[in-house]
């Protein structure tokens, strides 16, 4: 029998919030929309860095209101292939624009609770969920770094 519960209502402001990051405007004449995730992303190294804060706590607010492991796992590699993708120049930008992994993440957690499969805190996800976001964080940080050394050695 399917439980079909609806999202909890402290975490309805997130639909709200991934849509600002990642649907909120619309190219017009077209129907490709983007939001404020996009135009971060287009102010090299520190545009990527932002972001990925931006969708990490996203992630780890649906974390803390009980999402499961398995969930987060996705979330989290929504995430990485945002930052990693989305960090290389001028591709990575058109790829911000399409994959949206924001509102990917937020349809996960829509598609958690409609088949009731909730079954309260995970703070034990909690502690390795925060510990790979900060690595990949640092890894972001000295790819940057090393880019910026090596574009620089280049002129």
């Amino acid at each position: 029998m399917e439980d079909n519960k609806p999202v909890p209502a402290q975490l309805r402001g997130l639909d709200t919030y991934s849509k600002l990051l990642d649907s909120r405007f619309r190219i017009p004449g077209t129907n490709i929309r983007f939001g404020v995730d996009f135009i971060i992303g287009l102010v090299p190294f520190a545009g990527d860095i932002l972001s990925f804060l931006f969708s990490s706590g996203l992630v780890l607010t649906m974390a803390r209101h009980g999402v499961s492991g398995q969930v987060i796992g996705k979330m989290l590699g929504n995430i990485a292939l945002d930052t990693t993708v989305g960090s290389i120049p001028v591709f990575g930008d058109i790829f911000d624009l399409f994959y949206k992994s924001n509102r990917r993440n937020y349809h996960l957690l829509e598609k958690h609770y409609s088949e009731g499969k909730y079954e309260g805190s995970i703070w034990k996800v909690v502690i390795p969920v925060l510990i790979i976001l900060v690595l990949l964080f640092v890894v972001c940080i000295w790819l940057m770094i090393n880019l910026v050394q090596f574009v620089g050695g280049l002129f």
